[in-house]
């Protein structure tokens, strides 16, 4: 709509954006930017969340939890359309942008936003979760304000945003409400660049195309490893690492690229990417020079 506002209806065209992009092979990464020529998402549609919140008895945390509960077992049973129009149906759309967010998370497309103006509330949450970030630079901001409405995130912001910039600041921020304008954000790991607004699409798809030529399975691998592993215990993310090490060792096209890493060490009687030029060239191509891509990145 003109305001820009995230309601039930891009939650919905998200969820099939993101579900098809990470079906199809051919799809490596993905740009997503505002249509509002100043803002990426202004807000959540707050309607939609007092609509939803009127429609559900006032309860406590450990109701609240329970709900939550019963939502993510609803949604995974596949029962979400069902229960939109009872009082369970608020709990299953959160659910719903939850299990979204995350396999933009888990998946093997990199997702970059490109940030050409201001992001508050559940449109600074859905940029939070990208991989990459680059925001225009001027009178524009990002953070959660929802304090100032006497709620708090919910669409992940109290957990990605302070793992972008550590808890002191994360907790900082969301206690105030007060944004980051683009130099804060970029100083402090919330953005990974800042541009003038005229190149923010531009810059977005230079890295989309960059991190794209990578391949699809060890970018998921590592995305895996990275948001879910770093979470856990030191013991814990070290054996989702190993996991996921393991798949990629012995997958097919991770196997062609060691034998002819080191066939490549053998003919020229040094290891490629010790060689002059070689790591420069294998960081612009994503993969070793020499070594086959015709499988390898599709894979």
């Amino acid at each position: 709509g003109p305001l820009q506002l995230f309601g039930r209806d891009i939650a919905e065209q998200l969820d099939t954006l993101v579900e098809r992009a990470d079906r199809d092979p051919g799809v490596r990464a993905v740009v997503i930017t505002g249509a509002h020529p100043e803002r990426f998402v202004s807000h959540a549609e707050v309607r939609w969340l007092q609509e939803g919140g009127a429609a559900v008895p006032s309860v406590g945390r450990r109701g609240a939890s329970a709900i939550a509960r019963t939502a993510r077992a609803a949604d995974r049973a596949h029962l979400g359309g069902a229960l939109a129009r009872t009082p369970l149906g608020p709990a299953v759309d959160l659910e719903r942008v939850h299990r979204t967010f995350l396999r933009m998370n888990s998946s093997g497309v990199v997702y970059v936003a490109a940030l050409n103006g201001s992001a508050l509330g559940l449109g600074a949450e859905f940029a939070w979760a990208h991989d990459l970030r680059v925001m225009a630079d001027g009178d524009f901001f990002i953070g959660q304000p929802e304090i100032l409405l006497g709620i708090m995130p919910g669409g992940g912001g109290t957990q990605r945003l302070t793992r972008l910039v550590g808890t002191h600041r994360s907790l900082v921020a969301i206690l105030e409400g007060k944004p980051f304008t683009p130099a804060e954000a970029l100083a402090s790991g919330a953005v990974d660049d800042v541009v003038p607004q005229d190149e923010v699409v531009a810059r977005a798809i230079e890295l989309a195309e960059h991190f794209g030529r990578r391949s699809k399975a060890s970018v998921a691998a590592i995305k895996r490893a990275v948001y879910f592993g770093g979470s856990m215990s030191l013991t814990e993310g070290l054996h989702a690492e190993r996991a996921e090490f393991l798949s990629r060792v012995l997958s097919k096209d991770g196997q062609e690229l060691m034998l002819d890493y080191m066939s490549t060490t053998e003919v020229n009687g040094e290891l490629p990417l010790y060689t002059p030029g070689v790591y420069a060239e294998s960081l612009a191509d994503g993969s070793v020079p020499g070594v086959s891509t015709r499988d390898a990145v599709n894979h």
